[in-house]
């Protein structure tokens, strides 16, 4: 008998199920992280996730040890002090906040709660690719309006625009591209919107932004009742391992995203974390002015070496490379990589001819600069 059961559990057949996830599901394509290994090389400098060169605040990080002595109580499910923080260094009113485990989640909910079977989204074809991700999820179908010289088309997206369209996803600046979106030009689009879709600005690198004429959303979300902006604490602020988001939103919005919402979604060492990350002005202030010079910095190198690039808002360049052999996007990222530099390569966003750089800590960009220098000639 021993013998009988042993040889069974020889030829044992993976079980059979007819169990199938909801039609859609199947049809996403996961969202590609970034890299984070060189094994070639000994140090490492990730110019590809669009982190913060200076990582979190000092500040941040002492709050975040210490909610750490709390690990066995529920955070606050309302998030009301970092809300209150929020609401206070921007100028909004907390009730209209919502805080997430990363602007992701909210723009998930966001999703759920607005769109579904039988509808659509409308994004830019080279927008942040969780766009289309959320949609899915939701059952609804994505749509992608075509950009003007890597650049958002407003025009194109309303002609996407149909029946059935429920949500507008929109960044300013962009990812990857970097290429802000002028206020007045945001409320035309919303001015040509239906009111019975939800116009979503994405703000996530509003921090970095010089430009006047800009807008990260919030006056919009005031002026009109079917407007959201979603913002970032992985960006500037340096807490993306904490995974922390909010979005301001009209009331009602606001309403129908907390009913759905996790009870206890954002954990107390992020809300803890988030508040002296706000309160820690002087810290921000030098990653900004840092940003902006060395922003400035790598377009005046990457423009001295003949290639083209967009002009950004954020903390990253999105540059072009030739179809030369040997010098296509695909070559110099390999290049690249095996000397310890890690940029982000762009088939995903279908610009296969570009690479993504942020800006990252001096030394990592200066041998970057150094590298393509050596490899182009």
């Amino acid at each position: 008998m021993r013998a009988l059961i042993i040889a069974r559990s020889k030829v044992r057949a993976e079980p059979m199920s007819s169990l199938k996830p909801r039609r859609g599901i199947l049809d996403i394509s996961a969202y590609v992280t970034a890299v984070s290994t060189a094994p070639k090389a000994d140090k490492i400098f990730k110019l590809s996730a669009n982190e913060s060169a200076f990582g979190a605040s000092p500040k941040a990080v002492a709050a975040f040890e210490e909610a750490s002595r709390s690990l066995a109580a529920y955070p606050d499910g309302t998030v009301q002090a970092l809300r209150e923080k929020i609401g206070d260094v921007h100028g909004l009113n907390p009730a209209q906040i919502i805080c997430g485990a990363g602007s992701d989640e909210l723009l998930q909910l966001i999703a759920h709660a607005y769109s579904g079977l039988g509808t659509n989204t409308v994004q830019t074809v080279h927008g942040f690719s969780m766009y289309p991700i959320v949609s899915r999820a939701a059952g609804a179908e994505p749509r992608l309006a075509p950009e003007k010289d890597l650049r958002v088309d407003i025009d194109a997206i309303l002609e996407h625009v149909d029946a059935d369209t429920r949500i507008v996803f929109l960044a300013s600046p962009g990812n990857p591209t970097g290429a802000y979106i002028p206020e007045k030009t945001l409320r035309r689009l919303r001015e040509d919107l239906r009111e019975d879709i939800l116009l979503v600005l994405d703000a996530a690198y509003a921090e970095f932004v010089n430009a006047p004429d800009y807008s990260d959303g919030a006056a919009l979300v005031d002026d009109y009742g079917n407007v959201v902006m979603t913002r970032t604490f992985s960006k500037i602020y340096g807490l993306a391992a904490v995974r922390l988001g909010w979005a301001y939103c009209p009331p009602d919005v606001i309403d129908a995203l907390n009913r759905i919402r996790g009870p206890y979604n954002v954990n107390n060492a992020a809300q803890a974390a988030g508040i002296a990350a706000l309160e820690d002005r002087d810290f921000i202030q030098t990653a900004q002015v840092y940003n902006g010079r060395e922003r400035d910095w790598l377009a005046q190198q990457i423009g001295g070496l003949g290639l083209e690039f967009v002009p950004s808002e954020a903390n990253f360049l999105l540059i072009r490379f030739p179809d030369t052999p040997g010098k296509t996007a695909a070559e110099i990222y390999d290049y690249l990589r095996e000397r310890g530099v890690i940029v982000r390569r762009m088939d995903a966003y279908h610009l296969p001819e570009y690479l993504r750089v942020s800006i990252g800590e001096k030394e990592g960009l200066e041998l970057f600069v150094a590298l393509l220098r050596e490899k182009l000639g």
